[in-house]
């Protein structure tokens, strides 16, 4: 669990929200930020009751403005704090994207750099009309990283990946949308309830068939010489096996509701 005051962690029904609070730096990511990653998500997938992860930003102008470059000078000053800060910042980003349970980036405002990162890491990104995005990488001096620019390339291709890396600009929330960078767009007053919606949504829906379509999907994103073919068919022979596959059949013959239990 989070041992800093700047990430907040709720439990809300079946939804489990993992808050970047840092709102007075736009909740840029200091280095305890990044650590405490990995064992909000343990956290909450040893949680039955979780069937959703929502990420977003404290206040109401940002949802993570990239990393707390305050923090550089001590924390980056030499090669060995720089590999230090890199593996944290990998291990979250990596904790995110491999999550068993599906996970919505709820974007209210900026979303640059590692904070475009994190959202990039999500399954879902839901924003409001408003928000901006960014990596200004260029403008720094910094590397990004191989395998974010993966994740970002694998969302909107390889040229709009280079545009947003050559120029270094903010884009609008209608650019991204335009991009596939995000899913929807939202009024801000109307964003939090469309995120519990679809998480309601997702949480009616079989566990092990939406776990199975989340790694399968993020397996095909794999090169074709490591896409691992058996470890898909285990996963769909699981559903096919599972109480829930008999549950949804008995449900749609007595046309009710199917009431899954994630076995």
């Amino acid at each position: 669990m989070s041992t800093t005051s700047r990430m907040i962690v709720k439990k809300d029904g079946n939804i489990g929200w993992m808050i970047f609070n840092n709102p007075e730096r736009l909740n840029a990511v200091s280095l305890d930020m990044w650590q405490a990653v990995p064992s909000i998500i343990a956290d909450f997938e040893a949680d039955p009751e979780i069937k959703t992860i929502v990420l977003k930003g404290a206040g109401d102008k940002a949802f993570v403005a990239g990393a707390d470059i305050s923090q550089f000078e001590a924390q980056r000053g030499d090669p060995a704090s720089v590999v230090t800060y890199e593996d944290a910042t990998t291990l979250a980003f990596e904790t995110i994207a491999r999550a068993e349970r599906p996970t919505i980036a709820m974007i209210d405002g900026y979303c640059i750099g590692g904070g475009l990162g994190i959202a990039l890491s999500c399954d879902l990104r839901f924003a409001s009309a408003g928000s901006t995005f960014g990596i200004p990488a260029a403008k720094l001096g910094l590397a990004y990283a191989a395998s974010g620019t993966r994740r970002l390339v694998d969302i909107v291709g390889p040229a709009y990946a280079k545009e947003i890396f050559f120029t270094a600009r903010r884009f609008s929330h209608d650019e991204a949308l335009a991009m596939g960078l995000i899913n929807r767009v939202y009024a801000r007053e109307a964003l939090e309830a469309e995120v519990r919606t679809t998480c309601a949504t997702i949480a009616d829906n079989a566990p092990l068939t939406v776990m199975t379509a989340k790694k399968i999907v993020d397996e095909t994103r794999k090169a074709a010489d490591n896409f691992d073919a058996a470890f898909c068919d285990q996963l769909i022979e699981r559903c096919f096996h599972s109480e829930d596959y008999a549950e949804g059949r008995t449900a749609f013959m007595e046309k009710r509701k199917a009431v899954f239990k994630g076995r």
